[in-house]
């Protein structure tokens, strides 16, 4: 059964359920965007692997003001079975359970890691029309959490190329519900990280809006811990003239300027410290 299964999978099917196991919950139209070039396309092959048995979906209650949601995909216990295939193990061993799997359709964070999501999708989409840019990494919270917990728990890990240049950064997406003293707060953590590991690695804050994001900068700025965190802020409503390249665009900004916003990947022209090498002391900035 399971083998006849796997030859019907495609090689996008198998990078689809890896990547899907990797971030819990993808809607359809982030499937869309990441692996077809129409959305009928995409609702027609995830109609077929969820009647496969490869792929579970939902669909979260809305207000009926707002409509009808996406689908939400999850893996089946089919897509553990192959995954574990993969990789050599039982599927006892690989971890898989249905009602953990499950557990994100009731879970209070459901829409902030379909929003997480979305930013990991629009930069893999984006990356599948232009040759020249590449997700090389994505770790999803669960994952940073196992490394770097202690410290600092960031919502995704991400190394995003662009051209000659790339760059690593932590994400932090903001809901707008928590005060924003917390929020800034979070910097203490990852200038804790940076001054550990000796390795620089800026913040990207993605926020609900302009005004929002406003606000948030002013209380950024004046954080201790911005003097060993490089930090930018972005949010959705934010598009370079009439090119809308969704997260890898033009739509961050230094808390250490005003303006103009730059495109994620120039972000590392914009911070030439960046990565292994020792942070600057507070004094020794100043000297600069």
């Amino acid at each position: 059964m399971l083998g006849e299964l796997a030859i019907r999978l495609t090689q996008r099917d198998r990078t689809l359920i890896r990547l899907l196991h990797d971030l819990r919950v993808l809607t359809s139209p982030q499937v869309s965007e990441m692996f077809f070039d129409t959305d009928d396309a995409a609702r027609r092959r995830l109609l077929a692997l969820t009647r496969m048995g490869i792929l579970e979906r939902f669909r979260p209650n809305l207000p009926p003001a707002m409509g009808t949601a996406p689908y939400h995909y999850v893996i089946g216990e089919t897509a553990a079975a192959v995954l574990a295939s993969e990789d050599g193990v039982d599927l006892s061993d690989f971890g898989y359970r249905r009602d953990r799997v499950l557990s994100i359709v009731y879970s209070q964070r459901l829409a902030h890691t379909v929003v997480t999501n979305g930013i990991a999708a629009g930069l893999y989409g984006f990356a599948r029309r232009r040759p020249d840019t590449e997700l090389t990494t994505w770790w999803p919270e669960r994952r940073c959490a196992a490394e770097w917990g202690s410290m600092a728990r960031p919502d995704a890990y991400g190394r995003w190329t662009e051209g000659p240049h790339n760059i690593e950064f932590f994400l932090e997406y903001d809901t707008g519900t928590e005060p924003l003293d917390r929020v800034a707060h979070k910097l203490d953590g990852y200038a804790k990280l940076t001054e550990s590991s000796r390795i620089v690695t800026p913040v990207l804050f993605w926020v609900q809006g302009e005004r929002r994001e406003a606000n948030l900068r002013k209380k950024l700025k004046h954080h201790p811990g911005n003097m060993f965190v490089p930090v930018a802020t972005g949010h959705a409503a934010t598009v370079d003239g009439m090119v809308d390249d969704g997260p890898a665009g033009a739509r961050w900004l230094p808390t250490d300027v005003d303006g103009p916003r730059c495109r994620l990947a120039a972000l590392a022209e914009r911070w030439p410290g960046l990565g292994a090498q020792a942070a600057l002391e507070p004094s020794e900035e100043a000297a600069e």
